[in-house]
């Protein structure tokens, strides 16, 4: 069975308190999710001070502040970040941040030791700053909203020459080692591509559920989905098609304050996602079509055999008049029926004995 991995995205939902980030912790460990994802940045090195914000961001909060100003009280200080990582731990549930700056990238590889790093599709097109992800040597989990498959390329051969460790970067050489055999097997070995649609709310009609099976085909990676739509539905649906990784903004409270809480789950709503997600997998199970150890009892019941509609004796010939079709399926199968029409019966039969059955015997 193929587990999937649901990282509960807990985002800027803490508003910057660390003791709500604490309690995101604690509702994404009681849901069941494998990871809890932050987000770390310093906002003067996100945006500008004339960055104007997203739509669904004036709606959520207002356009009485720059996106700067908004950024600034949404920060996770970094001093908060190693007291989140060992709170985690005790709670078994691996601690996960995007970075989204130079400094915070650096911070979360060699300080706070975070075991793989995603790359927002913001930066997708970031090629400095993917570069520098792969020079981490870290495992990368890639999404890919926004963007083109010829974008996912360009981008995933920035990784495999960063993963590589080789010199003189620039797009002929991401190219040439996009298409090298070693970095093929880095990329497979590291990359996991994430379909997402970036508009907050999503529609489900501009989810494009399919797209995530042409980047696992695309580029031969293992491929999940970052959700943005309203309840759970698609996260369900995805796990269905076979994602191998589930994304999901949660929070402790949708009417709270701040850009992301109204697109996300509450904490029974992440725990029905997450049942929701463990059903499917194991519903899933093989591609063989073979009856199920479970079906061999209602096969007997359900399935019928050979009989005899009338008494049959020794030498009489099988007809439509005394042969039929009845249940249980515990005798030979009605697909011999053709095989024993016109031919002699070798023992006597009374009504209801199945074919071949010794109880028909005088």
């Amino acid at each position: 069975m193929n587990r999937v991995f649901i990282i509960a995205e807990a985002g800027v939902n803490h508003n910057g308190s660390l003791e709500t980030a604490m309690r995101l912790v604690d509702a994404a460990a009681a849901a069941g999710a494998d990871a809890v994802k932050f987000q770390t940045f310093k906002a003067e090195k996100l945006v500008t001070q004339a960055a104007a914000k997203a739509d669904y961001q004036k709606q959520t909060t207002g356009t009485g502040e720059s996106q700067l100003d908004m950024l600034r009280k949404l920060e996770l200080k970094y001093e908060f970040h190693a007291q989140l990582r060992d709170y985690c731990r005790g709670r078994h549930i691996e601690f996960l941040s995007t970075a989204f700056d130079f400094d915070s990238l650096r911070f979360l590889a060699d300080e706070v030791g975070v075991a793989k790093l995603k790359v927002p599709s913001g930066e997708i097109t970031n090629g400095p700053f993917l570069l520098a992800h792969a020079e981490t040597g870290k495992d990368i989990i890639l999404s890919t909203g926004m963007a083109t498959l010829g974008e996912v390329e360009t981008a995933l051969g920035v990784l495999a020459f960063g993963y590589l460790g080789w010199e003189r970067p620039g797009l002929a050489r991401f190219r040439e080692a996009y298409a090298s055999a070693q970095g093929q097997a880095l990329l497979r070995q590291k990359v996991t591509l994430l379909h997402c649609t970036s508009e907050y709310p999503t529609p489900p009609e501009h989810v494009n559920l399919k797209a995530m099976d042409t980047l696992a085909q695309a580029f031969g990676l293992p491929a999940g989905y970052s959700d943005h739509t309203e309840g759970l539905a698609v996260p369900i649906a995805a796990a269905a098609r076979g994602a191998v990784l589930i994304e999901k903004h949660f929070t402790l409270d949708r009417s709270a304050k701040g850009p992301d809480h109204q697109v996300s789950l509450e904490p029974d709503e992440l725990k029905q996602m997450v049942a929701a997600v463990r059903t499917i997998e194991r519903a899933l199970g093989s591609p063989l079509k073979i009856p199920q150890p479970v079906e061999l009892q209602t096969r007997d019941v359900a399935r019928k055999s050979l009989v005899a509609a009338a008494p049959i004796a020794s030498g009489e010939l099988f007809s439509v008049e005394n042969l039929a079709c009845k249940r249980p399926g515990t005798g030979l199968s009605p697909m011999e029926y053709w095989r024993f029409l016109g031919t002699a019966s070798s023992q006597n039969y009374a009504i209801d004995d199945l074919l071949g059955d010794s109880g028909g015997l005088p």
